[in-house]
């Protein structure tokens, strides 16, 4: 059985130790009797002894079993301590100071104030040095030889070292008792809060892992989507070429395997993203990239007006992979075939504005994936996504992140 199974339980532990004393309690008072009984006392000295001895019992059992009060444990303790007077002036026995050992056993398991332990401590040396004299004298006459003097102080000196050494002993013994309750519970709630950090953990890895899927479609929708959305619209119109003017169908097809091959690399950007590697490459560079992939080929028509401005990676791919979404919704859903891009900051925040000529924004509108992560990015940024718009006269979208993280 482990060590808290057994003597875990304070109560239990109290009686089962009590009971001990008591039993060793009564042989040393058998001793103590047989020891007396051969000085040939009086009737009436007999009498208080065995009196005295078993109040001192009875009052050692009830104190055990049935008193929880702190005072009322000072109170049986303050009358045994009497009894013991009593008994010691009787008889002085070289037994007595084990009695005291035994009564103070049951006041240091019972008390928690140090302080309060030494006190009685102190206050039963003194009282076991008086009543060892004066039960000394009562036994053997009031006139004493050197050599019975001798005697006396060696007596008083062997008990003294017995109740220091059990002081010491029992105090040291009950404090390992405690600490040792407290390490084991100790032990017990760090394997606790341990199986409930596991399963933190486990449920941040999980949540991590959606946070990472949904960032690898984002990243896909925004990049990939665009550069397919113009290589359908090239050949859709290469469709419609072919046959009243195929030079120019050729072109429409040759400018979608352009867009088609820059989806790929735009795909294996991603690739590398995800696998933590980073670019050179400039914001103003990268929109001006996008703008010129949007417009080769096709009749799209976009003015801009961008500043060249310096941003940490995370934010400098947002904001190209805001572009590329916004063209792309603007010519996918707006029917849209001249934007107006612009880039600007303010020291604090960027803003992303692209206007185009499409149909607008409907009655019912309602932000789709792309969007939606656009929304759910700038915000963690410390921005927002804005739009103005009337239906068929087009729509404005301004993305705004700050430049110093959350606000």
């Amino acid at each position: 059985m482990e060590y808290r199974q057994i003597f875990g339980n304070p109560s239990r532990l109290i009686v089962w130790v009590g009971l001990s004393m008591s039993v060793l309690l009564v042989v040393l008072e058998i001793i103590i009797g047989v020891q007396y009984s051969a000085v040939e006392p009086e009737i009436w000295q007999i009498g208080l002894l065995v009196a005295s001895l078993v109040v001192l019992d009875i009052l050692f059992l009830v104190e055990l079993f049935s008193v929880r009060k702190y005072a009322t444990r000072i109170v049986f303790y303050c009358v045994d301590f009497a009894l013991l007077l009593i008994v010691c002036s009787l008889t002085g026995s070289t037994y007595i100071s084990a009695i005291y050992c035994v009564i103070l056993s049951q006041l240091y398991i019972n008390v928690d104030s140090f302080r309060t332990k030494l006190t009685v401590f102190i206050a039963s040396c003194v009282a076991f040095i008086v009543t060892s004299i004066i039960g000394w004298m009562i036994t053997h006459g009031m006139s004493l030889t050197g050599e019975q003097i001798i005697s006396i102080v060696s007596g008083c000196v062997v008990g003294l070292i017995i109740l220091a050494v059990h002081f010491v002993v029992a105090n040291f013994l009950i404090s390992y008792h405690k600490n040792n309750l407290k390490l084991i519970d100790a032990l017990r709630e760090a394997e606790e809060n341990k199986s409930r950090l596991e399963e933190a953990y486990r449920e941040l890895s999980q949540t991590a892992v959606y946070e990472e899927r949904n960032r690898i479609a984002r990243d896909i929708h925004d990049n990939a989507g665009h550069s397919i959305t113009a290589v359908i619209m090239q050949t859709e119109a290469a469709k419609l070429l072919i046959d009243s003017d195929p030079k120019e169908a050729k072109a429409k097809m040759v400018s979608a395997n352009i867009q088609a091959k820059n989806a790929l690399n735009q795909m294996r950007e991603s690739v590398h993203l995800l696998a933590g590697r980073d670019s050179s490459v400039t914001l103003k560079d990268e929109l001006q990239e996008t703008i010129a992939g949007t417009m080769d080929g096709t009749d799209i028509k976009i003015r801009y007006d961008i500043d060249d401005v310096s941003l940490p990676y995370d934010k400098r791919r947002f904001m190209g992979n805001c572009l590329k979404e916004l063209l792309a919704n603007g010519m996918r859903h707006g029917g849209a075939t001249a934007f107006y891009v612009e880039l600007k900051s303010d020291g604090e925040s960027v803003k992303l504005t692209v206007s185009d000529n499409g149909s607008g924004l409907p009655s019912d509108f309602k932000e789709g994936f792309g969007l939606k992560g656009i929304r759910e990015k700038a915000s963690s940024f410390g921005g927002g996504v804005f739009y103005e718009s009337q239906e068929g006269e087009g729509v404005e979208v301004t993305v705004k992140i700050n430049l110093n993280g959350e606000e």
